[in-house]
C-alpha cells in the first residue's frame, strides 16, 4: 500500500523510518519544499520505499495534482498546524484518509463532508495531543465515577548529558512553536468552576506547582491549553471537580520565560529597528536557535503522565498512566521523534490495515484501538507504566 507524507521534519523523519519497515507499506512519498535537502537525507539513511518530490503546500492544487499522480492510500500530514484545515479537506475531496499529529481544531467543520465522502480523519495522533489522550482515556476508564483528571506532559533534555546551559532546555520541537505557546490562554476545571489565564500569565508562579518524576526529579508544572474542551471528549459528567494540562520543564526554566514575558520579548507583533521591522519572539527564537542545539552524544526525554481520580467500587481510587523515554542514539531519533513520529506511523498503518475504519473527524479518545496502540508503542521500545492508590 501507498502512503504521501507531506513534511520532512523532525517528527516526519520517525515517521517514514517506521513506515519503511512496515510490511504493508509498499512505496511511500515524501513531500517537502526543501527537496533537495530531503533528497540527501532519504540517500543517506538509505531507505529502500521512499520517493521524494517537491511540493509547496500551500498551493492546493499543486497537492491536488499529487495526490492523483501518486494515489496513496492514506496522507499523512506533519506540516505545521496552520496547513492542516486546508490539506484534509483536499485530502477528503479526493477520497484520501488523513492522518496528523495536530490538534483537531477547526477540523471538526469537516466531520460531515468526510462521512459523505467515506473518508477516514485522525488528527491528535502524536505525543500531546495523542498518547496523553490514550492514556487519559485508559484512567478515566478504570473509575466508576471521575472527580478530577490532571494531564502532563514534558520534551527536555536528558538531565544527566544535556541540560547543562542557563535555560536547561534544548530544542526538540520548533522553538518558534514553543515560545508561542508561552503565551496563549489557558483553560481549566477546579473545585468545580470553570477558570481562564489570560494570555502571557500561565507562567506566573501562582499558576504552576511542582511534581516529582520517578527517576528523573522535581519539575515545574503550569497549565498548558484549553482542558475544558476535554470534558465533554471524554464523556465526563456532573461529578467532575478538576480538570487540567499541564506542561513541565526543569527548575528555573519557566521563572526566566515568565521574566521574559512580562517583558514583552515573547510579543508578536512586530517593533521597528533601525529599517527592519520584527517580532520580539521571532527575534528570541531566531537568536537562541542555534544556541540551544543537542549535540550528537546527547539525549532528550519525554515524559506524559495521566491522572484520573474518583471512586471504583464505591471506593476512592486514583490511576495514573506515564510515558518515560529517552533519545535513540544508534537512530539520533528524539524521544520526541519517537513518541510524536512513531505514533502517527501507527495511526496511518492501523488505516491502511482496517484496525480504524470510521468515517468522519475522529479522535484517539474514542476511536483508536488503544491497547494496541500502546503495545505497538512498546515494540518499539517506549514504555508505558501504571500505578494506582486506595484510598479507605
Amino acid at each position: 500500500m501507498k502512503v504521501l507524507i507531506l513534511g520532512l521534519g523532525l517528527q516526519g523523519k520517525a515517521v517514514i523510518h517506521d513506515l519503511e519497515q512496515s510490511e504493508c507499506v509498499s512505496e511511500i512519498t515524501v513531500a517537502d519544499i526543501e527537496v533537495d535537502k530531503s533528497e540527501v537525507y532519504v540517500a543517506r539513511k538509505g531507505y529502500r520505499k521512499v520517493t521524494v518530490v517537491p511540493l509547496d503546500a500551500s498551493q492546493p492544487e499543486d497537492l491536488k495534482g499529487l495526490i492523483q499522480k501518486t494515489g496513496p492510500d492514506v496522507l499523512v500530514c506533519m506540516l505545521p498546524a496552520d496547513f492542516q484545515p486546508g490539506i484534509a479537506r483536499i485530502a477528503i475531496d479526493e477520497r484520501v484518509p488523513f492522518v496528523s499529529s495536530s490538534y483537531a481544531g477547526s477540523l471538526t467543520e469537516l466531520d460531515g463532508m468526510a462521512r459523505e465522502k467515506g473518508v477516514t480523519v485522525l488528527p491528535e495522533m502524536g505525543l500531546d495531543p495523542g498518547i496523553d489522550l490514550i492514556l487519559g482515556r485508559l484512567s478515566v476508564d478504570e473509575l466508576d465515577q471521575v472527580h478530577g483528571m490532571h494531564s502532563y506532559g514534558a520534551g527536555v533534555p536528558d538531565p544527566g548529558s544535556a541540560a547543562d546551559n542557563p535555560l536547561h532546555y534544548k530544542i526538540s520541537w520548533t522553538f518558534e512553536g514553543v515560545l508561542k505557546a508561552y503565551m496563549r490562554p489557558a483553560r481549566f476545571l477546579k473545585n468545580g468552576k470553570e477558570c481562564t489565564i489570560p494570555g502571557g500569565q500561565i507562567l506566573r508562579e501562582e499558576n504552576r506547582h511542582m511534581i516529582d518524576v520517578p527517576g528523573l526529579g522535581a519539575m515545574d508544572a503550569y497549565y498548558n491549553g484549553d482542558a475544558v474542551h476535554f470534558i465533554n471528549v471524554f464523556g465526563l459528567g456532573p461529578e467532575l471537580k478538576e480538570m487540567g494540562r499541564f506542561a513541565m520543564r526543569w527548575p528555573g526554566h519557566v521563572q526566566f520565560w515568565n521574566v521574559m514575558a512580562e517583558l514583552g520579548f515573547l510579543d508578536e507583533d512586530p517593533i521597528r529597528i533601525g529599517d527592519v521591522e520584527i517580532s520580539p519572539r521571532r527575534f528570541v527564537a531566531e537568536h537562541l536557535t542555534p544556541r540551544l542545539q543537542f549535540q550528537e552524544d546527547e539525549k532528550d526525554v519525554v515524559v506524559v503522565r495521566v491522572e484520573a481520580w474518583g471512586l471504583k467500587g464505591g471506593r476512592p481510587l486514583q490511576v495514573s498512566h506515564e510515558l518515560i523515554d529517552f533519545r535513540d542514539l544508534e537512530t539520533g531519533f528524539f524521544a520526541m521523534n519517537r513518541t510524536v513520529g512513531f505514533t502517527a506511523s501507527i495511526a496511518a498503518q492501523m488505516v491502511l490495515e482496517g484496525k480504524i475504519r470510521k468515517t468522519g473527524v475522529l479522535s484517539p479518545v474514542r476511536d483508536v484501538p488503544h491497547r494496541e496502540v500502546l503495545d505497538e508503542l512498546e515494540k518499539r521500545g517506549i514504555k508505558i507504566s501504571r500505578r494506582e492508590k486506595w484510598d479507605g
